[in-house]
Parts: structure tokens; C-alpha cells; sequence
């Protein structure tokens, strides 16, 4: 694998993960709800998920996926509930301002627990995420090398660039909310709110066959 390989893969990563998805917009509710640090948490989690759906790519459930309509049905359908479950939760959010800006440790939201499960879930249950690198890291793949490493180094890559996109969307939202008035911090839980039932949706009609 050449340093340009390397290179087309991460230009390619980034163009990817910069378009908002799930991810990306818990990040920038997180960092807007609860600041980058509680953020980052999430991102923890995030990142966590590139690496199983990597891993899981690498040993054939991508491939298990694109053949089988059963469990592609199943995780479809459970990962757009989960998105359609937060999308909801955040268009009925009535937090006061300062909950916004702070949170709290004590609320299962805001719990560290809470926070990294969310990101760990919306990425992991998302089918879409393994037929995708199912069709893409193949790519970038030499064939009669060692493939572990390969996709190791691939996972290695594209981690690092989620975890630096997610932290600018944390960082844009922490700091969007500072110059909010209540109303236009709601606002921003209901913007996102709605992209999240927006992203369900499209992912309960998604199906095999658009890969």
C-alpha cells in the first residue's frame, strides 16, 4: 500500500465523514448540550464503531449483508428505530439555557454512559456503514499482500479523520450556542432533531440493491 494510495483514501474518508450523518450531528448536539470535553466522549464511541465495522467488513459480515435480505432487514430496521428514537428526543427537548450549555452528570442524557452508547449505536446498527466499506476499502486493498495489516492501517486512517471531523462539529456547536438565546439553542436540538428523523427515514427505505 503506497503513500498515495494512503492519500486518495483519506481525501476520499474525509469527504465522506464531513457530509453530515448521524454521527457528525451527535457530535455537534453533544458539544452544543454539553461541551467538546463531555463531547468527546461521544467521539470515543464513535471512533469505537469505525473499528467494528472495519473489523467486521474485514471478516465477511459486509458481504453477509449484501447477500442476505433477513439481516440486512434486521439491522436496518433497528438502526433506523435508534436514529428515530434520538430524532424524537431531541425535538422534544425543553431544556433551560444553562442545562444547554452544561448539562448535568446526573441526567441519563448528559451521563458519560449515555453519551458514548448513542455514537457507539447510531454507527454500529447502521447497515448502510458495512455495505459501504464493504465496496469501498476493497479499493485500497493489494490483494497478495497481507490483508490484516491493510485494514488495520485503513481503520487507523479513517478513525483519526473521524475523530478530527466530530471534533470541529463539537467545537462549531459548543460555540454556536454561546452567542444562542434559549429559543436558538432549542432551535439547534430541533434542527438536528429533525436531521436525525430525516437520515431514519431514508434509512428504512434504503435497501441493497442502491449499493
Amino acid at each position: 500500500m503506497t503513500e498515495i494510495t494512503l492519500l486518495a483514501f483519506a481525501l476520499v474518508s474525509f469527504i465522506g465523514i464531513a457530509t453530515p450523518g448521524p454521527t457528525v450531528l451527535l457530535a455537534l448536539t453533544n458539544g452544543s448540550r454539553f461541551g467538546v470535553r463531555r463531547a468527546l466522549i461521544g467521539m470515543v464511541g464513535a471512533v469505537l464503531s469505525d473499528f467494528v465495522l472495519i473489523g467486521a467488513v474485514a471478516l465477511g459480515l459486509g458481504a453477509l449483508l449484501a447477500a442476505s435480505e433477513f439481516w440486512f432487514s434486521v439491522v436496518k430496521w433497528i438502526g433506523a428505530g435508534y436514529l428515530a428514537f434520538l430524532g424524537i428526543m431531541l425535538l422534544r427537548s425543553k431544556g433551560t439555557l444553562s442545562e444547554t450549555l452544561h448539562g448535568t452528570a446526573e441526567s441519563g442524557s448528559g451521563s458519560a454512559r449515555a453519551i458514548f452508547l448513542k455514537s457507539f449505536l447510531v454507527a454500529v446498527t447502521n447497515p448502510k456503514g458495512y455495505l459501504f466499506f464493504s465496496a469501498f476499502l476493497p479499493q485500497f486493498i493489494v490483494p497478495v499482500e497481507p490483508q490484516v495489516q491493510q485494514y488495520a492501517v485503513l481503520a487507523l486512517v479513517f478513525a483519526t479523520i473521524d475523530f478530527l471531523v466530530m471534533f470541529g462539529y463539537a467545537t462549531l456547536g459548543s460555540q454556536a450556542v454561546k452567542v444562542l438565546k434559549k429559543s436558538g439553542a432549542l432551535w439547534l436540538d430541533r434542527i438536528c432533531g429533525g436531521a436525525l428523523l430525516a437520515l431514519a427515514g431514508s434509512l428504512a427505505f434504503y435497501r441493497r440493491s442502491s449499493v
